[in-house]
């Protein structure tokens, strides 16, 4: 019996000298060599007792060798789950119970924190760091460098992905080797990835863009990947000329922007730039065309169904949309109350169905039978509209729907008015509490380099564009709006900062 995962990913390339990691101190690794560390990894798992189907939790920083701890887990058929290196003690301490995880790998400089977790957990705590030392390195020294695949079924569970838990404790995303396969294959074909490609890839493997994205389309394709440990903007410039394609968050177009460096010549060879994990705002993406020639490519995704919708390779890209669905992902637009599919230009919530959604939610059926409906629909959360060109736009969070006196407020259309405010570089609009209203609406504002915004004419502005009901009763200016590390806009925590403000 096959590993379809595995063998589609990585084992095709055992004993190949093609390169498939360029590395920033300039060594290169050939999928052979990173096939036999995947080897000697997946010796150890199975000696620290994880068996086919058990979690192995991952706290590490960004490496080859953290990569290779994924794929030894997709060898030995363990359930890969990695955590974001912001997580506290704590944190960690939820999802290693959470989970049953019978391993926990981390950095060593947190193994004295974590050393209480793993031992309340009953999992084995080993250490790997950046550098590529630690107990876990030490102890593959020596091991074989084959080992023979654990066979999975297509429906079996490579991954848990935990979601942000912005509202409520985190639940457990429970993918199949279907959910990612499925969609690497697709979003490999759709985008045009081949083995010429080289991907420049500087996002953190935690989560579902730089791994389940980013690095299953380049295994897919037989590309190679410039793999940098964060976004260094120094670094990135100097190794735009030997890649092809780019996959980033929004930050990571806005800094190059700001620099002089980043010309039309630096990348004129470049093939494709992917942006997701959050909003790119209109004018990036307006600025960035007009400074390179290159329009980027904006895409809609999520913990629970990898990627659902993408604008066009060939075609127009629109800015303020996410595209279509993907090939054999369905995806409609209902009412909350009745789930019954809204025509077209109407906002509503977010369905999709295809094999990319994951499973359902680890030891959560009551949570599973709200989100996951009988006939394979997932309830994403999100709201949004199709529109008359067929692009879907997202509107935001189901959670952040501002319901003002009755009215239903959508925060994006009042963020697109501020944004366009002389002064403003970006906006986050919340509801608070309003002792009225039940709720009403604040703005954040960021403002531009150099500029003060002027918040009555900005209050002005807004009057003359959206209905009273929508307009904001506070404008605040912040330095920079929260951000979580692929660069979401944490909105809850304004709404704890500025809860208060008309109580």
């Amino acid at each position: 019996m096959a590993n379809p995962l595995f063998d589609t990913l990585f084992g095709r390339y055992a004993g190949q000298d093609t390169a498939f990691l360029h590395l920033p101190d300039g060594r290169m690794i050939t999928h052979g060599a990173f096939l036999a560390q995947v080897a000697r990894f997946a010796h150890v798992l199975v000696e620290l007792g994880a068996q086919p189907g058990d979690r192995l939790a991952v706290q590490i920083e960004k490496s080859p060798e953290a990569l290779a701890v994924y794929a030894a887990c997709v060898q030995a058929g363990v359930i890969f789950l990695p955590l974001n290196t912001a997580y506290t003690a704590d944190e960690v301490s939820y999802f290693v119970e959470n989970s049953g995880a019978r391993v926990l790998i981390c950095d060593g400089g947190r193994a004295e924190a974590l050393g209480p977790v793993a031992r309340a957990a009953g999992a084995a705590l080993e250490t790997l760091n950046a550098d590529g030392t630690g107990t876990l390195c030490d102890k593959a020294q020596g091991k074989p460098s084959a080992f023979e695949t654990v066979p999975r079924e297509a429906g079996d569970l490579a991954a848990f992905l935990y979601t942000s838990g912005t509202t409520g404790r985190s639940k457990g995303a429970m993918l199949t080797q279907t959910n990612l396969l499925s969609n690497a294959e697709v979003l490999a074909d759709y985008w045009r990835f081949g083995a010429g490609d080289v991907l420049l890839h500087a996002l953190p493997i935690f989560h579902t863009h730089g791994l389940f994205v980013a690095t299953n389309i380049t295994l897919i394709a037989g590309g190679s990947m410039i793999f940098l440990p964060r976004f260094d903007l120094d670094q990135i410039i100097a190794d735009l000329p030997r890649a092809t394609a780019m996959m980033g968050v929004p930050t990571f177009y806005t800094r190059l922007l700001n620099d002089e460096r980043f010309d039309r010549d630096l990348v004129n060879h470049m093939r494709l730039f992917v942006s997701g994990s959050a909003p790119l705002l209109a004018e990036t993406h307006v600025q960035f065309e007009e400074h390179t020639g290159h329009r980027i490519l904006e895409r809609y995704g999520m913990t629970e169904t990898n990627m659902n919708t993408s604008n066009p390779y060939d075609g127009d890209r629109r800015a303020g949309t996410v595209g279509f669905p993907l090939p054999g992902v369905e995806l409609k637009i209902t009412d909350a109350n009745s789930g019954d599919t809204l025509p077209d230009g109407e906002v509503g919530q977010i369905e999709v169905r295809g094999p990319n959604v994951f499973k359902g939610y680890w030891q959560m059926p009551e949570k599973t039978r709200e989100e996951l409906r009988e006939d394979g629909f997932f309830i994403t959360g999100d709201l949004g509209m199709i529109d008359a060109h067929g692009y879907v736009q997202i509107v935001g969070r189901n959670k952040d729907l501002i319901i003002s006196g009755g009215y239903n407020i959508y925060p994006k259309e009042i963020e697109l008015v501020l944004d366009e405010q002389p002064g403003v570089l970006e906006s986050a609009v919340i509801g608070v509490p309003h002792p009225d209203f039940g709720e009403t609406v604040v703005g954040v504002l960021v403002a531009a380099p150099g500029a003060t915004p002027d918040t009555d004419a900005i209050m002005e502005a807004v009057g003359q564009s959206l209905a009273r009901f929508k307009h904001p009763r506070k404008l605040v200016v912040l330095p920079e709006l929260p951000r979580n590390t692929m660069g979401k806009v944490q909105k809850n925590l304004l709404r704890d900062a500025f809860g208060g403000l008309f109580k």
